[in-house]
């Protein structure tokens, strides 16, 4: 069914295009805005911020409505890359969760109007204990801008709203100076992906940043022969061990190279002779390191072929992993 708007949007592809045109232009605003005070202002919250950090303190993220719900996001975006913090809602803050602000913290402040009644008794608070209190809002003059040590002031656009009522460019703008925050603190804090991991062990993000060190078999479950093996006992390493190949070590115990079933195939093809291993193994194979990525090594075994391989220290093995392992680990 077509919508109606005050946009003149006459199907809702229309309401739709006209509906990112206009978050877009808060976006573009606010990327206007940065190059001036407002750049200012995110650099002297980000400075505040830090110096909270250095003492122990956590970033409080308030909101109420609409703005609570994009500083839930912010907090739980905070908290994945590394930075102490959590939500505390306004009205919860007045029935007893002050508590938990600390005097060491730093309060971030959501309200697009500044005028929300229910951020009153958290902003007296802040300022009765002298807590940084950093405001995201579009109302200097308002009652959050006015008393905030730091306002950061987002450019006043027009709601997506046909009626201007419903938040959704003022939101998208609260939600993308809250990634500004969240990717500044982190990109100072040269947070890495394997920092990132620490947090989110689990689902598909958790498996793309497993190392090999996760996976991988190591002490007996490795199969492994000495260069002077008879063939007949390599093979029963190999089968016993279920990798389709065992790797070949000298008296160092440096890998040297690895019996796989090609070697195999090829050796049986002359006429087997229970000879050393090192007469037919594969020189200088393929292997890894404990620090290579799962994801990583996955794509180099697929374009190569590829179903079991050694990870190396020092020459030495010291794991080994198949392909199955990582599939089974929902590395894909």
């Amino acid at each position: 069914m077509a919508l109606e708007t005050a946009l003149d949007a006459t199907s809702a592809l229309q309401a739709a295009q006209q509906t990112v045109e206009i978050e877009a232009a808060g976006l573009n605003a606010m990327r206007g805005a940065l190059d001036g005070e407002l750049g200012v202002r995110f650099e002297a919250a980000i400075s505040a911020i830090l110096d909270a950090q250095a003492k122990g303190g956590r970033i409080i993220v308030t909101g109420m409505g609409k703005s609570g719900h994009i500083g839930r996001k912010i907090a739980a975006s905070l908290a994945s890359t590394g930075a102490l913090s959590h939500f505390v809602h306004p009205a919860e803050a007045s029935h007893g969760d002050l508590g938990m602000v600390g005097t060491n913290d730093v309060v971030l402040a959501l309200s697009w109007s500044g005028e929300a009644p229910e951020l009153a008794d958290i902003i007296a608070y802040t300022r009765r204990f002298a807590v940084p209190l950093i405001a995201i809002t579009s109302g200097p003059k308002s009652a959050l801008g006015s008393a905030a040590d730091i306002a950061i002031v987002l450019p006043k656009m027009a709601e997506a709203c046909p009626n201007g009522l419903a938040p959704t460019t003022s939101t998208t703008m609260q939600l993308a100076m809250g990634d500004c925050i969240t990717v500044a603190l982190l990109s100072l804090r040269k947070f890495t992906a394997q920092d990132f991991r620490q947090f989110h062990p689990g689902g598909k993000l958790g498996s793309r940043l497993l190392k090999v060190r996760d996976l991988m078999q190591v002490g007996d479950a490795m199969p492994l022969v000495g260069e002077a093996t008879p063939l007949s006992r390599a093979i029963v390493e190999m089968s016993s061990k279920r990798y389709g190949m065992t790797g070949v070590v000298d008296a160092e115990g440096q890998l040297t190279g690895i019996l796989t079933d090609g070697d195999l195939r090829r050796a049986f093809a002359e006429g087997f002779v229970d000879r050393a291993v090192s007469e037919i193994m594969t020189r200088a194979p393929r292997v890894t390191t404990p620090d290579t990525l799962a994801s990583q090594l996955l794509a180099d075994m697929n374009a190569r072929s590829i179903t079991g391989i050694f990870a190396v220290e020092n020459t030495r093995p010291v794991g080994v992993i198949h392909l199955h392992e990582i599939l089974r680990a929902g590395v894909a």
